[in-house]
């Protein structure tokens, strides 16, 4: 087994997290990556303020069988606070928060005996999550599905581990962003993580509330078919921070609106309607299939708990024999 300070400071068995993904993680996937030895966060998402949603409290419920979390989206949250409540009396052993200042939140998680994680995506936002107390920062490179930014996990996670190093050693590092296998698991202890957060691998997994029309399409998709913007959010008229994008599959309207991006903002919202509808009725050449670029990696929908076994297998290997194997990732 690998063990890591964040397997001995959870009392997980591995290193490996799943990522709280809006729509995604609801209880059934968070329950299975725990049982797996992992943790599993159920995706609080927009806290409710978006249409669509899961139920949080069900999911919850299904999850509270076992160790998980539950994970925000700081700027909704700050919408819709009682959410917050709502969830610490399903007594979270972490709460996860990203894309926003996590302060407003820090003392009733703490109050309730939770621990905070908070992700960044710039380097200048770690201080922002040890003033508040996080015990783990999550750095998340530009790979990843979703909402995200412009650094790159590569370089990200090492200059983020010499940082904490400096600033907050008791501080833990985890890497999110392109990492599928176990040779991310490897990569990312190597450079200074203490663990991974998985998000696409994970998204495809038999748990997760990933429709299967996404999925397929995803599966015969490659990295190059992913894009990175901000029209969707602006023609949907989802009130995202500008300094984030979504990473998703390419589409029809990103044929028409990826090079539009100021045209799209000046439309804010006029798509919003249509949308809904195209997702109702999952219209994949409008709706967004939101995966990152390790959508290449992705054969199948196994269950959650082969995931992450050949995770930690492969990754074993990798790190027992100095990193040269040459395999075939077995996803």
């Amino acid at each position: 087994m690998i063990k890591t300070r964040l397997t001995e400071r959870f009392g997980i068995q591995h290193p490996i997290m799943c990522a709280p993904m809006a729509y995604v993680t609801g209880g059934e996937l968070a329950a299975a990556v725990s049982r797996a030895g992992g943790l599993g966060i159920v995706g609080g998402g927009y806290a409710g303020t978006v249409g669509g949603e899961p139920d949080l409290e069900t999911e919850l419920a299904q999850a509270k069988s076992g160790k998980f979390g539950v994970g925000f989206i700081t700027w909704a949250l700050e919408r819709a606070p009682k959410m917050l409540t709502k969830a610490l009396q399903y007594s979270p052993l972490c709460v996860f928060l990203s894309f926003g200042d996590p302060s407003p939140f820090a003392a009733e998680i703490a109050q309730a005996g939770a621990v905070l994680i908070c992700q960044v995506q710039f380097l200048s936002q770690i201080d922002m999550a040890l003033k508040v107390g996080a015990a783990a920062v999550v750095v998340q490179g530009s790979e990843a599905g979703g909402h995200g930014a412009s650094r790159s996990t590569f370089p990200f996670v090492p200059e983020a581990a010499d940082y904490l190093k400096k600033h907050s050693p008791e501080t833990l590092l985890l890497a999110a962003g392109g990492i599928a296998d176990g040779r991310g698991l490897a990569a990312a202890l190597m450079l200074g993580a203490d663990g991974v957060v998985v998000g696409t691998r994970l998204w495809a997994s038999a748990e997760a509330l990933t429709p299967e029309a996404h999925t397929d399409k995803a599966i015969a998709a490659t990295g190059d078919s992913t894009i990175r913007t901000k029209v969707l959010d602006a023609l949907r008229g989802t009130p995202w921070p500008k300094e984030y994008s979504l990473r998703f599959l390419k589409n029809k309207l990103t044929d028409e609106w990826a090079s539009r991006e100021n045209e799209a903002f000046s439309a804010f919202g006029t798509l919003s309607e249509q949308y809904a509808e195209a997702r109702a009725r999952h219209d994949l050449q409008t709706e967004a299939v939101v995966c990152g670029e390790v959508v290449g990696l992705l054969k199948d929908r196994p269950t959650a708990e082969s995931i992450v076994n050949s995770m930690v297998s492969q990754a074993e290997g990798l790190l027992r024999d100095g990193g040269t194997l040459n395999f075939t990732s077995q996803l």
